[in-house]
């Protein structure tokens, strides 16, 4: 059959509203995920949007593994504090669709998501075209940052790079955060072949923020290539901590000592390396203005929230999960020293696991790694997450089954019944991580908002 519109369902009306329109944009394409630019290309250039990214936008695209979000976010900030205008696209997003496309941080209405959802979709019918919803939304959000004539715009790959839609757009800047193994239905099953997807991104002479040690050979050649200018971490840059509230950055020009932000020092090094290296004028005052305002939702995302001590982070490869144990070593301790000190005769704390993930991620990897990391995890509260593609109660059961006890694994049969129950299975003293995937964190956020 070809690629028409014979047995799509009617475009909605006037008077749809955006959970309509998200509802309609998930049933027009025969995949959620059809990689390649063939398709958008034309309905992108029927909108205008590459050539208004060219015209008059400085662009920075990121790709990588693991840390996107956080390195979008950060950069987003900076250039905020510094004056300029600034789009920002991520995904997926926690609660609320609008989430994933900002202007100056603040997320975009109703009413323009669905103004700019009304364009796409005459402009892919026009074009005789079917669209992903990816596809779909990220033309949208394309179209409101040029209507909206943003100085600058700040991009999240969605998947990959190479073939993801947002490289439809010449960046001006590149980052690759890192390069581990996600995705091996769509991007291969080795770092070379992840690698040369995600280089991807880079075009001819811009420069190229590496924020990982090890490099595979495809991004080195993508870099020869491209005659990019490669600044890499522990060469190109360097950071450290110095203590609670303050780390140090440098590079061949500068040696900053800053103020330490909420998200990771790795992805805020990448995101300062890459406001660094562009053309824009940014200057100390506003980079410190940004690291102490910028937070991004379920990355390292630490609450205190019904009596109990909650922390969120959006984990769900191994490489995500070597990143939050990382962080987590020393905020157990924190929590269990200040609870020692404050409740000396109550129970010993311990962690307990709110936990789901997607069915095609390695969740064995994970769980694996999670178990072995010698931290005092004492029960996992898990539940199918409302989303295609979850992985089973069973699924997660058998898997965990191989690594814990039975007696600490706790099966619900909704994501809200499980945070019910870990509160309740919980003291005050406890540790509750959240953590598997991003539809995780924002099932539990939901359920402890009602």
């Amino acid at each position: 059959m070809s690629d028409s519109q014979a047995s799509n369902p009617a475009s909605p009306n006037d008077k749809a509203d955006l959970t309509e329109w998200l509802d309609y944009m998930q049933q027009i394409h025969v995949s959620a995920i059809d990689m390649g630019l063939s398709r958008v290309l034309p309905v992108a250039e029927a909108l205008g949007v590459v050539q208004s990214a060219k015209d008059d936008a400085y662009v920075f695209t990121v790709a990588g593994t693991n840390g996107k979000g956080s390195t979008t976010a950060v950069i987003a900030q900076m250039c905020q504090a510094a004056g300029y205008k600034t789009a920002l696209y991520q995904s997926p997003h926690l609660s609320a669709f609008n989430e994933r496309v900002r202007i100056n941080g603040e997320m975009v209405s109703d009413e323009t998501l669905i103004n700019a959802f009304n364009k796409v979709e005459a402009a892919r019918l026009q074009c005789a075209l079917t669209l992903s919803f990816f596809e779909m939304t990220t033309l949208a959000a394309l179209l409101i940052f040029a209507e909206a004539d943003c100085d600058v715009w700040v991009l999240e790959v969605g998947l990959g790079g190479r073939l993801d839609v947002v490289n439809i757009i010449d960046p001006d800047m590149a980052v690759i955060t890192n390069i581990g193994i996600d995705h091996v239905d769509w991007l291969g099953d080795n770092v070379e072949d992840i690698g040369r997807e995600k280089a991807g991104i880079l075009r001819n002479g811009i420069p190229l923020i590496y924020g990982a040690t090890d490099m595979p050979t495809s991004v080195q050649q993508a870099i020869d290539k491209n005659q990019a200018t490669c600044y890499q971490v522990g060469q190109g840059f360097h950071y450290r901590e110095i203590d609670a509230i303050t780390w140090q950055y440098s590079n061949a020009a500068v040696t900053l000592q800053l103020p330490r932000p909420a998200l990771s020092l790795t992805n805020t090094a990448n995101a300062l390396s890459a406001v660094l290296a562009s053309s824009l004028e940014i200057d100390i005052a506003a980079i410190e203005q940004a690291l102490q305002t910028v937070k991004l939702a379920g990355r390292f995302d630490y609450r205190e929230l019904e009596n109990r001590h909650w922390l969120f982070d959006v984990a769900h490869n191994e490489q995500g999960v070597e990143f939050l144990l990382a962080q987590l070593s020393p905020l157990w301790q924190y929590v269990a020293k200040q609870n020692s000190d404050e409740q000396t005769n109550s129970a010993p704390a311990t962690i307990k696991m709110l936990f789901s993930m997607l069915a095609d991620k390695d969740i064995d990897k994970v769980v694996q790694r999670l178990t072995e990391s010698g931290l005092p995890i004492s029960d996992w509260f898990i539940a199918e997450i409302d989303y295609p593609r979850a992985a089973s109660t069973q699924q997660l059961q058998g898997i965990l089954s191989n690594y814990v006890d039975s007696a600490q694994i706790h099966e619900f049969k909704r994501l809200s019944e499980a945070t019910q129950a870990v509160i309740n299975g919980s003291q005050p003293q406890d540790l509750i991580v959240v953590c598997g995937s991003f539809h995780t964190i924002g099932e539990a956020l939901a359920a402890l908002e009602k």
